[in-house]
């Protein structure tokens, strides 16, 4: 790992609710507004930025943890805004605390839990995964 990670850096991102977002199981949409996987895959995607420019060629980060929770919903077309800072470096281990906003309220929050390994760590865990 590169040096200069330390608690309180920041990352965001933000996106538009479209269709694609809503909870959909087996082909049928439950609700018309942003779902809690969405919600979960773009809180990772911005704890991921935060280490980006932290790892080494041959490393990569896996994530270890998610805990959220889903405060309020938010219809097509609403404009989400994640905001990540890291709370905690432990080792290889990265904790990030996030915030999920639409346009006028909190309505999400929760934690991601990263960790930088070697690439050829992560191919040899894969690889035994497979065995089972």
């Amino acid at each position: 790992m590169k040096p200069g990670m330390e608690a309180g850096q920041q990352a965001e991102h933000q996106c538009a609710v479209t269709k694609e977002m809503f909870p959909c199981f087996e082909g049928e949409v439950i609700h018309p507004v942003y779902s809690t996987v969405s919600m979960v895959h773009h809180m990772e995607w911005t704890a991921r930025k935060l280490i980006l420019p932290y790892l080494e060629e041959n490393e990569e980060g896996m994530g270890t943890a998610v805990s959220m929770k889903h405060l309020a919903p938010a219809a097509e077309g609403s404009v989400i805004t994640l905001r990540a800072a890291i709370t905690k470096l432990k080792g290889s281990l990265v904790t990030a605390e996030i915030k999920v906003y639409d346009e006028t309220r909190l309505i999400g929050e929760g934690s991601v839990v990263q960790i930088i390994l070697p690439k050829s760590e992560i191919a040899r865990i894969i690889d035994s995964s497979k065995k089972c």
